[in-house]
Formats: C-alpha cells, structure tokens, sequence
C-alpha cells in the first residue's frame, strides 16, 4: 500500500482571492489621471509619456480621416496593379515573340 502511495502525485492547491467590491470606472479614472499628471510633468519621463500618448491617440483619431486615408491607399494600390498588368502586355506583345524565335532557333540546329 505504502507502495501505491510513493507514485501519487499531490493535487495542486488553488488560491482564489475575490475581492468584495471594485469600480472598473473608477480605475479607469485613477489612470487617465495619473496619465494627465504624467503628461503635463517636467522632465524625460514626462516628455516619453507626451510622445506615447501622441501616438496612441494617432491610432484612435477621426474614423473619417482613417477612411479616406484607406481609400486612397486602396486606389493606389489598383493603379499599380493596372499599370504593371499594361506594361506586361506591352513587354509580352513586342519580346516574347524575339524571345520564343531565339529559343526555337537555337534548339533546332542539329549537333554533327
């Protein structure tokens, strides 16, 4: 029996702690100010934390103007597309047909 019991591995112990009352709004509150404080501070640390805000808000700023901006990325992204397709055909249309002459030319000369 002592045996059996030598290869039974202990069950792991769980610690649950919750807590009796918290105010997510209120975090948030706590944070943005202590941010605020941050921001308007003097010094290195205030100035890194002015330059992450900038940047972070870059990313949430005017939906209308990320709109445009994707549309524009979007049509310019169609008309590379449309003017690498015409110089393809162009480049398809006047070599290939210099190149596939090159090719058969050189293959169907027999070797004595």
């Amino acid at each position: 029996m002592a045996l059996l019991r030598f290869f039974k591995t202990p069950k792991h112990q769980r610690y649950e702690y919750k807590p009796r009352y918290w105010d997510p709004q209120k975090e948030e509150l706590q944070e943005r100010l202590e941010r605020v404080r941050q921001i308007q501070g003097e010094g290195t640390e205030a100035m890194k934390a002015r330059i992450s805000s900038g940047l972070k808000r870059g990313y949430r700023g005017d939906e209308r103007l990320r709109k445009q901006r994707v549309m524009r990325s979007n049509l310019v992204l169609i008309g590379v597309i449309a003017v690498l397709c015409v110089l393809s055909y162009l480049v398809l249309t006047i070599y290939l047909p210099g190149i596939v002459e090159a090719v058969e030319g050189s293959g169907s000369t027999p070797v004595e």
